[in-house]
């Protein structure tokens, strides 16, 4: 969990920000996952959401201590607890009026997006716990999703039990996937439990 002493003040983040900017977005590459051609998701940790806050912080500029907590408070909650996987799931089209047509059919797919470790049974997320993001009528361009993992799940990880995502959504056609190994192994350092 990151905390305010965790955060660098406004002046100094200015100093560092092109540097650190360019490390999370390295460091990023082994935290995504793309399903089919329209759905991202992005795994969170305490890097990827130090810098949010601290981005968040630099545009609005906040510097007071009830502004800084306000954002801690806010995003520390994307930071997985030790025996689960979050991310930030993006569905992603061009064209405004193809994404309001897709975001119209896909009423429901923050709930239908699985992973599976080894031959385990195949978790489906807990999505949106801050606000529901979805209505009757369109989902959000933008869920977090929770994936909450057994004892056994994680153990298989570990031992290396190949991890796999997909899709189960009428509306959205894709290949399940086996997730790469550098991206396995950089989900495997958020299962540390305390």
């Amino acid at each position: 969990m990151l905390t305010k002493e965790s955060l660098w003040g406004l002046e100094e983040y200015s100093d560092r920000r092109e540097q650190f900017r360019q490390e999370v977005l390295e460091y990023k590459k082994i935290r995504r996952i793309q399903l089919g051609e329209h759905l991202h998701l992005m795994f969170e940790d305490e890097t990827t959401i130090k810098y949010q806050i601290q981005e968040m912080l630099r545009i609005e500029k906040i510097f007071d201590s009830s502004g800084i907590q306000d954002e801690l408070d806010a995003y520390n909650p994307l930071i997985p607890d030790g025996d689960n996987l979050k991310c930030t799931m993006l569905i992603q089209y061009e064209d405004p009026e193809k994404r309001k047509e897709w975001l119209s059919k896909l009423v429901g797919v923050e709930d239908k997006v699985w992973l599976q470790i080894g031959d385990n049974e195949k978790v489906f997320p807990i999505a949106d716990e801050d606000i529901e993001r979805t209505r009757e009528e369109k989902t959000s361009s933008v869920h977090f999703l929770r994936y909450q993992l057994s004892a056994e799940q994680i153990a298989a990880l570990e031992t290396g039990a190949p991890l796999r995502a997909g899709v189960e959504h009428h509306a959205y056609s894709c290949d399940d996937i086996n997730i790469q190994d550098d991206v396995r192994r950089s989900l495997l350092g958020d299962l540390k439990v305390a």
